[in-house]
């Protein structure tokens, strides 16, 4: 054999290894194209439903929102309604009442009783010997406090 013939016989020999090469590539590929195609179409048929049955949900949160802001409405109508309806009672009864008891009042200063506001009073002793009334409940103002203590 000549150079020229053991040349060719190895290039043939290179290009059946790289033809094979490719061949068991190119299956490989047809395979992992089948797997994906599979793939595709195993999460189509699980989407579809899916799909459907949050389209469902929305509609059925939508019909709630719409049931939720009808309600709040009313409730806004409501409280709008008793804020009219307090306000016109304080205006209507709210005068008159304190006109009444005003009137009460001033009736049963001027014939002499005046038992209506009971006040609770102790006598303390100074220590300049004098004595004072002490309101239970009420507070003496802080410039008053520093004359008194002074």
């Amino acid at each position: 054999m000549s150079g020229g013939e053991v040349a060719g016989i190895l290039v043939a020999v290179f290009w059946a290894i790289l033809v094979s090469f490719l061949a068991v590539v190119l299956v490989r590929l047809a395979q992992v194209l089948k797997a994906t195609t599979k793939l595709v179409a195993d999460v189509t048929e699980q989407a579809v439903p899916l799909l459907a049955d949050a389209s469902t949900t929305v509609r059925s949160a939508r019909t709630q929102l719409d049931r939720v802001d009808a309600i709040a409405s009313d409730v806004q109508e409501v409280t709008s309604n008793a804020s009219a309806l307090s306000s016109t009672v304080a205006s209507t009864f709210g005068g008159p009442l304190v006109k009444v008891a005003a009137f009460g009042y001033g009736v049963r200063k001027a014939l002499g009783k005046t038992e209506d506001v009971p006040q609770k009073t102790s006598r303390r002793t100074r220590s300049d010997g004098g004595s004072r009334s002490v309101i239970v409940g009420r507070t003496v103002p802080s410039a008053r406090r520093r004359k008194q203590k002074g």
